[in-house]
């Protein structure tokens, strides 16, 4: 069974292991051991502060195996993205050129360098090892966290973006970066991301060109990546998808990957949860597959599990589920269908 909770400093050396694990710019977790705690520190101060809007707070989640203790994913939400410096992304639009002595009208996709999604709140840093990337498992490390969004809207944007990483080869190679990047800093894709992930993103996006890229302009194998999704992402992308995001408006500035937009409270997992009384006995027949969270903070729980309720009815659950959950009997929870 594997629960999502938020993170303690009791996790450091498991989420060390999880981010030396991950792949390049698959996830925003620096493979440095301070870094990390200085993460899992922030997360537990914005867990204890009384927020009213959304800041620089950061909560960072892991999924646990609650059969071994074992951190199997993570995942985390920036309360405002940008708070400190511009968040960039790159901005798909199209330039009209004209001639009316010669009769022309083209229309140009171009990449303009912007700071639109600044003050959005940010869902990052996902990743899930492979052998537990099953659907339902890769749903709650997913949308877990909007649950929690829905339960506290007061700590977060009216609106919700996610980077998603793009094309790259296991050489930590990226068309769209050697195409581009590479020649306004002198460094690899890796090295960039890598550099990214430790000292942040806006000092190496401010040496990017300031004026619109023409994606004729670049290489066919860079125009071909743009857009596209890492298949390594793929799955969560799915599930951001079935979740109302947009996708064809911004690209990430390093891969080119899509960067996804939405209103936080349009969101399926918001707009379509709801509270439910819970009652701790004994279950009837199974009725469906639910995603399934605790109001609470610090002490934040959610699952995905086969539960036996109805509409407007109270949800009862097991004392094994309640106490995964830790609810009790007058407690509510928050639910949404799964996968």
């Amino acid at each position: 069974m594997l629960v999502q909770r938020l993170s303690r400093m009791t996790d450091l050396p498991e989420i060390e292991r999880l981010a030396a694990a991950s792949p390049v710019g698959v996830t925003a977790l620096p493979a440095d051991v301070e870094r990390l705690a200085n993460i899992i520190e922030v997360s537990e101060a914005s867990m204890a502060e009384d927020v009213s809007f959304s800041g620089e707070e950061r909560y960072f989640f892991v999924m646990e195996d609650t059969q071994t203790g074992r951190l199997v994913g993570c995942s985390s939400i920036i309360a405002s993205a940008g708070f400190t410096e511009p968040f960039y992304t790159f901005r798909n639009e199209m330039f009209v050129h004209a001639s009316r002595e010669l009769g022309l009208h083209n229309r140009i996709h171009v990449l303009s360098l912007c700071h639109d999604l600044t003050g959005h709140s940010l869902l990052a840093g996902f990743y899930m090892q492979p052998a537990f990337q099953q659907a339902s498992w890769v749903e709650l490390n997913a949308r877990g966290r909007l649950l929690f969004m829905a339960n506290h809207p007061q700590r977060f944007a009216e609106s919700t973006s996610v980077e998603i990483v793009g094309v790259s080869d296991e050489q930590g190679n990226a068309p769209f970066w050697d195409a581009l990047g590479r020649h306004f800093f002198a460094v690899s894709y890796s090295e960039a991301e890598q550099i990214g992930s430790s000292r942040g993103r806006s000092f190496l996006a401010e040496l990017m060109p300031g004026y619109p890229i023409y994606v004729p302009m670049l290489s066919d194998a860079a125009q071909e990546v743009i857009g596209q999704v890492h298949p390594s992402a793929q799955a969560m992308f799915d599930v951001l998808m079935r979740e109302g995001f947009e996708t064809d408006n911004y690209v990430d500035i390093f891969d080119g990957g899509p960067v996804v937009h939405a209103r936080t409270a349009e969101l399926h997992s918001a707009r379509d949860s709801q509270l439910v009384e819970v009652e701790v006995g004994h279950p009837g027949a199974v009725t469906g597959n639910w995603l399934v969270a605790n109001q609470r903070i610090g002490d934040f729980r959610a699952a995905c599990l086969d539960l036996a309720w109805t509409q407007n009815e109270t949800l009862v659950l097991s004392r094994h589920d309640a106490d995964l959950l830790q609810v009790a009997t007058g407690d509510r929870l928050r639910l949404v269908r799964g996968a």
